[in-house]
């Protein structure tokens, strides 16, 4: 093997193992903070997964950090409690929407000043609005056991103007209702209060990890 395919060789273990280091790092996280945020919905907890998760997108690639994020919801989801299937799902599409917006945006605008703050917060809004359908959608099958399909259809039904109470079960008609009053007092402050949290915890992390990478290859 010629020095070049070594080079080549180490710099992928060196990543997996970076990444390994991580996705340990982020589950050591999810099981050590675990806080209420908002009053009127002490169920939603907030946690800093998504920190070592950013690290490994912008430090690494966008690929790491979608990888590192998969591992992390497959073991939140199955084995801290984490809702299992739907867990994993709302988690990797929420924090994934967080990762490849703000990496994405970061990318296009850099090197200009302000861009890894402006892709942050626009990773941060994205979140935010993903999880509003997928609260819609799969909450009421952890909550009420409604139907995924159902609780789908009743969404959109919401959203073309209004839902017919006839067509659906009394279940999928009050989880809807309960989603609903949840949004502007729950869900949506929560989601930016832990993706704004996460983000500026990374910003701060990220520009001193850059520094001494910078000073260590000066």
């Amino acid at each position: 093997m010629s020095s070049s395919e070594n080079n080549v060789q180490r710099g992928r273990t060196r990543r997996l193992v970076e990444m390994a280091m991580l996705a340990a790092i982020s589950i050591v996280l999810v099981m050590l903070i675990r806080i209420p945020l908002i009053p009127a919905a002490p169920f939603l907890e907030y946690d800093m997964a998504d920190v070592p998760v950013l690290l490994a997108a912008f430090l690494i690639s966008p690929g790491a950090g979608l990888l590192v994020l998969f591992v992390v919801s497959v073991i939140q989801a199955f084995l801290l409690g984490g809702n299992g299937i739907i867990g994993l799902i709302m988690h990797f599409f929420a924090s994934g929407a967080l990762v490849l917006v703000a990496s994405g945006v970061y990318k296009a605008l850099k090197p200009r000043k302000g861009a890894l703050i402006i892709g942050l917060i626009a990773g941060s809004l994205m979140m935010t609005l993903l999880m509003i359908p997928l609260n819609f959608i799969f909450t009421p099958k952890v909550m009420m056991d409604v139907p995924i399909g159902e609780a789908a259809r009743i969404f959109f039904d919401g959203l073309s103007g209004g839902i017919d109470a006839s067509a659906y079960s009394e279940m999928a008609v009050g989880a809807y209702q309960a989603v609903k009053g949840l949004l502007l007092p729950g869900l949506i402050p929560f989601n930016l209060i832990k993706a704004g949290l996460n983000s500026a915890i990374f910003f701060v992390l990220f520009k001193s990890l850059r520094f001494f990478l910078d000073k260590r290859a000066a």
